[in-house]
């Protein structure tokens, strides 16, 4: 149990196809990995503030001084 071999996987992505539709699928993966770029791109700056690298910008005063 657990496993998961060629079989299963063939009829996930046959399940998906006739779901989606072979003309949704791109679009899906297109919006997933702009959503994986732009969460990896706020975790890194969110490191950077961490680290001291980067100061936040603070809205309560003028030109983030």
């Amino acid at each position: 149990m657990g496993d998961v071999g060629f079989g299963e996987i063939l009829l996930i992505v046959f399940v998906i196809v006739i779901f989606f539709g072979a003309k949704k699928i791109p679009e899906i993966a297109q919006g997933l990995g702009k959503g994986i770029r732009e969460f990896k791109k706020a975790v890194r700056s969110d490191d950077e503030i961490e680290a001291g690298k980067k100061k936040p910008d603070d809205p309560t005063r003028p030109g983030g001084e």
